[in-house]
């Protein structure tokens, strides 16, 4: 055999070989990717794999039901805030004003903020948090349908972080109430709010715990709640007092906050609970403000070391630390060292959970409460009370001075008087919502005169005030940076 015959069978071979090749891997390799593929399609409870161009979704899994009914309900809140205080310039420093302008003028302008909102009412009452609106000077509503109102604050509960505005329109949609006693771990959810701006965004989740306290809330009397409902529904700035609704579309929380370590999503968001957002808002309407009942006990987490300390050989429930004495739970025959394991029915696992179940009601209310002692179980009906001891509703004294502006206000030092060149004043040292944030004041401002009536302390505002009628009032004064104004402020 020649070298030329010898090079055409080689080739001839080569190719009968890559012809054998391509055959196997058609029939061998693909079929066995093609098998796999299969084999998803038959386990997949979601997806069809067979028709690529319509994907099926398993019944109940439908997050457009939902979004739809929320969406025409939850807004944008645009709020305005007047500059804090600004420290007194020295006299070096006007100077320098004088020739190159003043370097705390951007300071002095109004700042702009938003959040989210979700209408209750058809009438026009809109809940959301109270770090939304807290110290705003103005309080604007925009709609879905792009429809803009000025809202009144009807009142705040910081210990919740709730806030109820309200916007004077009719026929609105509204957000029907659910039940965040019912909603269980692994449940779907969607968050509706308007995050970054971007309004109308719905994003959807699981719940991935309840009556989970994250430490955010802080209050002077230590009567924060936080039980907060844990989702991974995205939740971003500008979100904060929007929509968790569950595939019905409805309400099961107002969102408030995000576990972060840079500002923005980072996996799980949290929720006030509707269990107690109900009752927040019906007081604020009904009442002014929020109406606490309080059982009167100093509780701690049941823990192993705990179970250990104390010789109990269980977990659960609530451990009474304290009972004050005269209290709901006194009267009611709690001691220290009871466990507390339900409350109407309610089964009691986290101090979070009982703090919350007992916020749901008012001094006066009746509960049931059932506790352990030394083994052996117990029932007891308990009267709450509130802040001051008894069972009375607390009103609010909406006819007061200080109700009325809205502040709080303190004698002005030597020193201020001296800086200042005034030999007299009252200051507004914090501002609530009232007659003078309404108008524009800040925080800081020295009120001089009323009416071109001396003011020399906080007594001669209350004096004037009190002995007005004429339906307004002409406020004079000085901000601490020498600034000099005026305000007309209806009364």
């Amino acid at each position: 055999m020649n070298l030329k015959k010898l090079g055409i069978l080689v080739v001839i071979s080569s190719i009968f070989g890559g012809v054998v090749a391509l055959t196997g891997y058609h029939y061998f390799i693909k079929k066995s990717e093609f098998t796999t593929i299969e084999s998803m399609q038959h386990h997949a409870s979601f997806a069809n794999f067979s028709d690529t161009t319509g994907l099926t979704v398993p019944a109940g899994l439908n997050f457009i039901v939902a979004a739809e009914r929320t969406t025409p309900a939850v807004v944008h809140i645009k709020t305005t805030y007047m500059p804090e205080t600004v420290r007194p310039k020295t006299r070096d420093e006007e100077l320098f004003r004088y020739f190159y302008g003043d370097p705390y003028e951007d300071y002095n302008q109004p700042r702009e903020a938003s959040g989210s909102g979700v209408i209750v009412t058809a009438g026009g009452y809109i809940v959301t948090n109270n770090h939304v609106v807290d110290k705003a000077s103005k309080i604007q509503v925009v709609l879905n349908d792009k429809r803009t109102y000025d809202a009144k604050l009807i009142g705040t509960d910081p210990t919740t972080d709730l806030a109820l505005i309200k916007i004077e329109e009719t026929n609105l949609p509204y957000v029907a109430y659910g039940n965040s006693d019912q909603v269980r771990i692994g449940e779907w959810v969607l968050a509706v709010g308007n995050p970054f701006n971007l309004t109308s965004t719905v994003t959807a989740g699981i719940i991935s715990a309840k009556t989970r306290s994250i430490n955010i809330l802080r209050d002077k009397d230590n009567m924060a709640i936080e039980s907060f409902l844990q989702t991974d529904a995205v939740v971003n700035p500008g979100n904060s007092g929007g929509a968790l609704v569950n595939l019905r579309g409805e309400l099961i929380g107002i969102n408030t906050a995000i576990a972060s370590p840079t500002g923005a999503y980072a996996g799980y968001s949290f929720a006030v609970p509707v269990s107690l957002v109900k009752k927040v808002i019906d007081d604020l309407m009904n009442y002014g403000q929020v109406q606490r009942g309080m059982l009167g006990v100093i509780i701690q987490d049941m823990t192993t070391t705990l179970a250990k300390e104390k010789n109990i050989d269980f977990i659960t429930g609530v451990y009474v630390g304290a009972v004050n004495q005269g209290s709901a739970a006194d009267l009611g025959g709690i001691k220290e060292g009871d466990i507390i394991t339900k409350i109407n029915d309610i089964s009691i696992n986290a101090t979070t959970q009982l703090q919350e179940v007992v916020a749901r009601y008012r001094p006066g209310d009746k509960l049931k409460v059932k506790y352990i002692r030394k083994g052996k179980e117990s029932e007891t009906s308990v009267t709450l009370k509130n802040k001051l001891g008894d069972v009375a509703i607390v009103p609010k004294d909406d006819n007061s001075v200080k109700t009325k502006l809205g502040a709080d206000l303190q004698p002005i030092s030597g020193g201020e008087m001296s800086i200042l060149e005034i030999t007299g004043g009252a200051k507004v040292a914090k501002l609530y919502a009232g007659k003078l944030k309404e108008a524009g004041v800040r925080e800081g401002f020295i009120i001089t005169s009323i009416d071109k009536k001396p003011v020399g302390s906080p007594e001669d505002v209350v004096r004037i005030l009190e002995g007005t009628t004429n339906g307004g009032i002409l406020m004079e004064g000085i901000y601490p940076n020498g600034k000099k104004e005026f305000y007309g402020i209806g009364w």
